[in-house]
């Protein structure tokens, strides 16, 4: 039991309290296992395809780009592979440069770095906290030209081959109006869904504007594989390319190990795909109860002066992480202090990307809007409610 405290913030406290029906700590989010998982675990066990063959992976990649509306899924180990590979189909090499947003998790950028590339911070919108189309423009036509079909940076002389923006905490950006944009510019769009599944633009599912999109499975997502992701794209030879890097590039044969490039051993096993295909029997339920708890938030938070981020216009949200802005930094940290020390996990939006050592001396564009939400974003438990 934790001792109640009267604090600023307490009315909060006791709203989520009673929308998760606990004195007991409550985290930020967890899975929820209530449906196939141990029967479909068995099963895979008792097979003993455990690795990353077995009829679990071929299910799971079959519903997943049925559920999205993609032609093609590629489950692999986790969503920052899913990111590499990728960016590697995206032929992304030493020195490219790979636009993407300075307010996401640390994976888009590892992804971009694993490919000895460099990335280019472009500010958000603070409505969607994901990469602003605007901004995305105005950068391309102060600092870029279009030479030989390649979009080249005119500061550095670099090639921009690839743009990653992010659907922050599951809200979709204005993806459709940055497809238009990759497009005139000749870079690949490479999505960044890893938050998304369930999540809609224009009635179309994130993760499928671009050439490629990716998804996340791990363990605080949505519905979860433990580890695990996907790589979602419509192009054939995109999909059977990813297949084979992931398998290490081995070439079909009974017998021989012959491999015809450097590959990766990025493939989800059969044993977390069991988990994962039982998952999705259960998200659209998942997915219903995260808007009925948004709906509580949003509610709750109408009248006072802390704003509650809700869909944006012409999307529809998974709501995977509900997501509140305050007044100032100052009014956050607080808002994390009283919380925190009450037993409810709730916590910051991620550091600036470009502010962490590695990327300090990254190319950036006006990161205003970037600059404030990371001054006031803060998480709040957002577990599908049972």
């Amino acid at each position: 039991m934790n001792v109640k405290i009267s604090t600023q913030y307490t009315p909060v406290v006791d709203c989520i309290r009673s929308v998760y029906k606990t004195d007991s700590f409550i985290p930020l989010h967890e899975p929820r296992f209530l449906g196939n998982e141990k029967k479909y675990l068995n099963e895979c066990i008792d097979s003993t395809f455990v690795s990353s063959v077995g009829k679990f992976v071929d299910e799971f990649e079959e519903k997943i780009a049925s559920y999205t509306g993609a032609k093609y899924a590629v489950a692999t180990s986790n969503g920052t592979s899913a990111l590499h590979i990728s960016l590697l189909l995206a032929n992304v090499e030493q020195n490219d440069e790979v636009i993407t947003q300075p307010l996401t998790f640390i994976a888009t950028c590892n992804a971009i770095s694993y490919c000895n590339a460099k990335p280019i911070f472009i500010d958000v919108d603070k409505d969607t906290m994901g990469m602003s189309p605007v901004a995305l423009e105005i950068f391309l036509k102060e600092n870029a030209e279009v030479k030989n079909q390649q979009c080249v940076n005119k500061s550095t002389g670099k090639i921009i081959k690839a743009c990653i923006p992010m659907h922050t905490f599951g809200h979709p950006c204005r993806i459709e109006e940055i497809q238009k944009i990759c497009k005139e510019w000749h870079i690949v769009l490479v999505e960044d869904s890893a938050e998304s599944l369930g999540s809609f633009y224009r009635g179309q599912h994130t993760g499928t504007f671009g050439e490629l999109g990716v998804i996340s499975f791990n363990g605080n997502k949505i519905i979860t594989s433990g580890g695990g992701g996907c790589i979602l794209t419509n192009d054939e030879d995109l999909a059977k390319k990813a297949k084979h890097i992931t398998t290490t590039a081995k070439e079909p044969h009974k017998w021989e190990y012959t491999h015809d490039m450097v590959g990766y051993n990025y493939r989800m096993p059969n044993l977390n795909a069991a988990l994962i295909v039982a998952q999705l029997e259960q998200l659209d339920g998942f997915l219903k109860s995260k808007r009925s708890l948004a709906k509580i938030y949003k509610n709750f938070f109408q009248n006072g002066d802390i704003h509650f981020v809700t869909d944006p216009e012409n999307a529809k949200s998974n709501y995977w992480l509900n997501s509140i802005v305050l007044k100032s930094k100052d009014q956050r940290d607080l808002f994390l202090d009283e919380t925190n020390s009450q037993g409810i996990m709730t916590r910051p939006i991620w550091a600036l990307m470009n502010k962490l050592p590695m990327f300090e001396k990254a190319q950036c564009g006006d990161l205003t809007n970037s600059e404030w939400l990371e001054e006031r974003v803060v998480n709040i438990p957002s577990s599908v409610i049972l």
